[in-house]
């Protein structure tokens, strides 16, 4: 481990975090285990599982809010094979009015939310919180429920939670990188293909079935599922909560009581559709995504994934994989820990294919950078508020799954981004978005610091234009608090990203007319049997293209991760259109 490097925090900044946890910490009750307290009663129809629920601490500034992690024990089948343990239990992050109900079956209404591709349940953190902030202005108590799936079992938080304890992020690249212990524990070193055998068996029955049972788990009555529960999620997780719509989960057609949509009172779309094709996100993901057709028919993908001659995982050298879903937690970290200081995280990252092959992708101004190399990432000073900007902001990141509105560079002059595409340019791919992309220009030169969404179209603002004169944002295209979005990557206790995104769940979609999969699709009228609400961002994945037959709400400005991430109040003073619509939904619907 290197020893030798200097600190960035002192003593008394890391005391004064540690003290911040702890606060948190002791402001929600303890951590329960045994049979979930969510509802009891005769009618029970399952035995209690094994459930823990433990606080979550946070500095979120909305008000008001308990947020817990809860885990049940729901174990996969033995023909998944040799699997972790911790793979034996479903995981979510809840979240409650403080002044409400104790157990969810009291609540008014609960929005259990599926994540996109990519994404865990610390995605859904701010709007979560706005949601239930909406909800109780009302004069209602409802719960959000934000599901990791089954293989974000596989994640690693330590090193991220022992540098946001410490107040010294370096911590977490220790843990990571440097083989550094954490409480005696050590960093096994990211998984290969060869690891994660057992994900070529998760795909998409084990996911719906893995969200039925923990419904199930929680809420044992049926007739309060439907009720209470409204099923969801954002980008795939649409597509998801689709297919589990339409879903038999008992074996009998007949029957419709375990029906999927008789789980569920409504459902809600967040930059997606309730659907079961991927054709309304296609486009708008990275090619190794989309997976396009190759001939194979659904038992030679079987046969692939089981072999492993076909990856397990969806990955790629550059920006997809679990290094440098990593790299986004530790950015997250730095800039929550000390948002102004000038960031070394790109130098303190020991050299990685992985990790520079993504911050050269990423931070070349043009082709011939990018084939040169130089200037890299580490040639600009960057605040580490900067830093997170430069891999998540839609005017600097090229990928638009990734986008979020968070503000624009500041401190120094910038230059057009024209790589992988052109400023302009009308014949850009959907995947690298709609904005003009910007870099700083000054390599070795100023400290670049970050304007803040809400500091966007100030009396100070340089307003920085293209070069063709297009001014690069202005305040209503800026939704999201880039220190909301740091604290959502680094906080929470489940990852706002997903490491290792099963292969197998894209292509069982993808094979949805398969005799395999359509066998469980019984209850064909089971997505149009409850309302929906669809929230699509306007720089999104479906905004230049709505379905105008699903009545969409959409929100100008806003791209693809911003219907997560949104402030809770906007420029010009307005509330956050996303959790009032779906607050007004739970609970009129």
């Amino acid at each position: 481990m290197d020893t030798s490097r200097t600190k960035s925090r002192t003593k008394r900044q890391r005391q004064k975090w540690r003290g911040a946890v702890l606060a948190g910490v002791l402001a929600v009750a303890a951590p329960t285990v045994g049979a979930s307290p969510a509802e009891a009663g005769p009618d029970r129809s399952t035995p209690p599982a094994t459930r823990v629920e433990t606080p979550v601490a946070s500095r979120s500034p909305v008000a008001g809010i308990t947020e817990t992690m809860v885990r049940v024990e729901v174990p996969l089948p033995a023909s998944a094979g040799a699997h972790p343990a911790a793979c034996d239990w479903l995981s979510y992050l809840r979240y409650r009015s403080s002044d409400g109900p104790a157990r969810s079956a009291d609540a008014d209404r609960i929005l259990i939310a599926q994540p996109g591709i990519l994404e865990g349940a610390g995605a859904f953190d701010s709007v979560a919180r706005n949601t239930l902030t909406r909800a109780r202005a009302r004069g209602e108590h409802i719960e959000f429920w934000a599901l990791d799936r089954r293989s974000n079992c596989l994640e690693d938080r330590t090193g991220v939670q022992a540098g946001l304890e410490s107040g010294d992020p370096h911590d977490a690249v220790d843990y990571y990188y440097r083989g550094a212990a954490v409480d005696g524990k050590t960093f096994p070193g990211f998984l290969t293909n060869g690891q994660v055998g057992w994900l070529s068996k998760v795909g998409l029955e084990q996911t719906v079935r893995d969200q039925y049972d923990l419904m199930a788990a929680e809420l044992p009555s049926q007739a309060l599922r439907k009720q209470k529960a409204l099923c969801g999620g954002h980008s795939l997780g649409g597509v998801v909560t689709g297919f589990f719509a339409t879903w038999d989960f008992d074996g009998n057609p007949r029957t419709t009581a375990d029906a999927g949509y008789n789980q569920c009172r409504g459902y809600f779309a967040l930059d997606t559709t309730i659907s079961t094709s991927l054709d309304d996100l296609q486009g708008s993901l990275p090619s190794d995504i989309n997976l396009p057709d190759v001939g194979l028919g659904y038992a030679a993908i079987e046969a692939g994934l089981n072999t492993g001659l076909l990856p397990r995982t969806v990955s790629a050298p550059a920006v997809i994989n679990a290094e440098t879903m990593t790299l986004l937690s530790l950015a997250g970290l730095w800039a929550t820990v000390a948002p102004d200081a000038e960031s070394d995280l790109a130098a303190s990252v020991p050299p990685q294919f992985n990790v520079d092959a993504t911050n050269r992708l990423l931070f070349s101004k043009d082709l011939a950078t990018f084939l040169a190399g130089t200037p890299t990432v580490e040639d600009f000073r960057l605040s580490n508020e900067a830093a997170l900007g430069a891999l998540m902001d839609d005017h600097s990141v090229p990928l638009s799954f990734i986008q979020s509105s968070v503000g624009f560079f500041d401190g120094g002059p910038v230059a057009d981004k024209n790589f992988p595409a052109a400023n302009g340019s009308a014949t850009s791919p959907a995947l690298f978005g709609t904005e003009y992309k910007a870099i700083p220009e000054k390599p070795r030169g100023p400290l670049y610091t970050w304007r803040n969404y809400d500091r966007v179209g100030a009396a100070d603002d340089p307003g920085y234009k293209a070069a063709d004169g297009t001014p690069y944002t202005s305040a209503g295209k800026e939704v999201t608090d880039i220190q909301e979005l740091a604290r959502s990557l680094s906080e929470q206790p489940l990852d706002f990203t997903e490491n290792y995104f099963p292969t197998k769940l894209v292509t069982d979609i993808q094979q949805g007319a398969s005799p395999q999969i359509r066998r469980f699709m019984v209850h064909k009228d089971g997505i149009t049997a409850n309302p929906t609400i669809t929230l699509l961002a306007g720089e999104g994945l479906l905004g230049g293209r709505p379905p105008a037959e699903l009545k969409p709400v959409v929100v100008p400005g806003y791209q693809h991760l911003d219907v997560l991430t949104a402030a809770p109040v906007q420029n010009g003073g307005k509330p956050e259109l996303v959790s009032v619509k779906l607050a007004e939904f739970a609970v009129t619907r």
